[in-house]
């Protein structure tokens, strides 16, 4: 399954990476996108969970890497208000042919 690695811009201004075992992801949360700390949240928590349960459709067993992505995406965010900017970056420029409307994800 294709890896997606996003990187995310705190309103304190520190950035933190976000990995995840699908491209589903990128239904969720757009590189170049800024979103709120509560919509991250709930955006992030939702893609991780489909993208282990894709993990889990395909080999048997859960992504266990995704639950743990989606336990430190919400310990990143208890540190903020729920309505503070974050902005989405692509690691790896080749994402951009992947997103929604692109190539299709998996």
């Amino acid at each position: 399954m294709p890896e997606v690695e996003l990187d995310l811009e705190w309103p304190d201004g520190r950035t933190t990476r976000l990995y995840s075992p699908s491209t589903v992801i990128l239904k969720y949360l757009s590189p170049g996108q800024i979103v709120s700390v509560r919509e991250l949240q709930e955006r992030g928590s939702e893609a991780l969970q489909q993208a282990s349960e894709r993990v889990r459709a395909r080999y048997g067993f859960a992504c266990t890497r995704a639950d743990e992505e989606e336990r430190k995406l919400q310990g990143w965010a208890a540190g903020f208000g729920g309505e503070e900017p974050v902005r989405v970056w692509a690691v790896d420029a080749s994402i951009m042919t992947r997103l929604p409307g692109g190539a299709a994800t998996e």
